[in-house]
Order: structure tokens, then sequence, then C-alpha cells
């Protein structure tokens, strides 16, 4: 898959058909990768695909003037479609290499399994449903779906739809939505106090870094609410009251462009749980408005197409 994805994307580059290549090299860290942006056709050699690609490198056609080649799974390419759909980027500009997706590594959750820290473990490897942990002369065999994330648990297109060149590999069919829901099963059994309790205890760790916003490819505005002064939202001092308005109101504005990518919650430096409250979004929209964004380029975002047989209570 790297041989012909790493030939396809340098074509593109001699041929003059993009001006940059945005894929995935190897990260500096262990079993981790970085996002590799190049106009020129020899670093291409560079280009990685493995279970550590964690990024959703849709953000950056947003940043970058010029046609650009993108490597994309199944969620990227939902994110592009959905820039595409609220008129972000052109469709002619974005040439999609799609990569089939079997489900992204959490290190986290490989390091609580292993019980040591990442510098430790020798090497985390995917066999068909089951991830090999070597460390030292011990190996470790789990299901996969034991250390992925929980976003990719629950993926909903492991091969991307919307694409101009496919890279042909396998992708095995790990998907479980209900696993893939548990942190929002425990919130939803919980009462309406103990849910604010745990909130506000939540918010209370946030540092207000905006790495889930920055992060976010459905996050487009030029200017973000919270910068705003006149009138003034929120407080620049990082308080939870504030916080939680911050994420509340984000995850309203990201309605119908989220596509579950889980960017937001990978990226926060305190481990909020944060795809609990997009997920839950995501789930609403679909079942009220029965819309999965980033599916059709064809199709009107979410909130610019009103039918005749919407239910009359949503518009009252």
């Amino acid at each position: 898959m790297e041989k012909e994805l790493r030939d396809q994307a340098a074509k593109l580059l001699e041929e003059g058909t993009v001006d940059y290549i945005v894929g995935f090299a190897s990260g500096t860290l262990k079993h981790t990768t970085t996002p590799l942006i190049t106009g020129d056709k020899d670093e291409t050699s560079s280009l990685v695909i493995n279970p550590f690609i964690s990024n959703n490198l849709a953000t950056y056609a947003l940043e970058i003037s010029g046609r650009l080649g993108i490597v994309a799974k199944g969620c990227d390419s939902r994110s592009i479609v959905s820039l595409i759909q609220d008129k972000q980027i052109t469709r002619q500009d974005i040439v999609i290499l799609g990569i089939p997706c079997s489900g992204l590594i959490d290190l986290k959750k490989v390091e609580k399994l292993a019980g040591k820290e990442r510098d430790e473990i020798d090497e985390v490897v995917v066999v068909a449903d089951k991830v090999v942990i070597t460390v030292g002369s011990e190996k470790q065999e789990v299901p996969a779906a034991a250390v992925l994330f929980d976003h990719c648990i629950g993926c909903e297109l492991q091969i991307p739809q919307e694409y101009d060149f496919l890279i042909q590999g396998p992708a095995v069919e790990i998907r479980n939505s209900e696993a893939s829901r548990e942190k929002i099963k425990e919130l939803k059994q919980m009462s309406p106090d103990q849910r604010w309790s745990y909130w506000k205890q939540q918010f209370n760790r946030c540092i207000r870094c905006y790495a889930c916003r920055q992060v976010c490819p459905a996050c487009f505005c030029e200017r973000c609410f919270v910068e705003e002064s006149q009138p003034r939202w929120v407080s620049p001092v990082s308080q939870w009251q504030d916080n939680l308005i911050f994420q509340a109101i984000r995850a309203i504005h990201v309605a119908g462009r989220c596509t579950d990518c889980g960017e937001c919650e990978r990226v926060c430096p305190v481990d909020i749980p944060l795809r609990s409250l997009s997920k839950e979004m995501y789930d609403l929209v679909g079942e009220m408005f029965n819309y999965k964004s980033g599916m059709n380029a064809g199709a009107p975002p979410l909130m610019t197409a009103y039918e005749l047989t919407e239910v009359e209570s949503l518009i009252r």
C-alpha cells in the first residue's frame, strides 16, 4: 500500500496535477506519525500508512493555497466533503488519495494494557482483528477493539466514499457501535445532577488551549466567538463555567459537519472526553434529520436544506 501511495503521489507532483501532497511520515517519537506537506516528489518516499496515522488531514485544505493531493481515511474524506459542501474549498482543487482503514491504535489504551510507557513498548502490530504488543521478549495478543480509538470501533466508513485514487488494501471490519458509545451510555445513566457535577469536574481541568478547535476541520470560522470582546461571550480566564459554554456552543456549531473523527478528544492535553459531546450531537442530527455529514459533496449542508416534510415541532 505504501509503495502504491508513494508512486501515485510522486506522479501527481511530477505531472503538475497538484502543487502539494499532504500525507503522513514517521514521527520522531516511537509509534507515532506526523503530517507531511511537500511539493518535492522525492520526499514522497517518506509517506507511510500504518495504524498510527491519527491526524485528520482535511484541516490542511483550509490552510494551504494551491491544488492539494490529500491522503484520506474514511472519516477524513467525509471532512473534506463537508468542507466542499460549506464552500470552504472547491472540489477541483483537491485530489483525494483514499486509503482503507481498519482503525487507529490509541497508545494510551496500549500503555494501560501493557502496564508500560510507550517508550518501553518495542512493537505494536496489527494482525487481522488482533493486535500484538511486544515488550522485550514478551508478546501480548489482544483484540483490536481493545486498543483502537473509540471512534474507530464505531467507524461507519472504513473505505472512503469520495476519492480520486483509491489505494488498494485490506480493511478488516471491527465495527461495534455499542462499544464505541460506552462513555456516552455511562453519562446517560447518570441523573441530571450527577451529569452536571461530572462535566463541572471535567471542565475545571480545561486549560482553554483550544487544541480541540484548532485540530477540527469543522471549526473554520476566521474569528471564533471566544475571541470577541464586543460583546464578550466568555471570560478570557479559564474557569469551568466559560469552558463549558465554549464546548457547548462549539458542539452546536459543528452539528451537521462533525464526522466523528475523534480528533478533539485525542489532542486534549488533559484528557477531557470531548467526543461524548460531539458524538451525541452527531447521533441527534442523524435521528432528527436523517443526515450524516460528508457523505455527498453535491448535497446542501444540513442547516441550509429545508423540506416540506420536516416535522413541524422542529421549527416551532
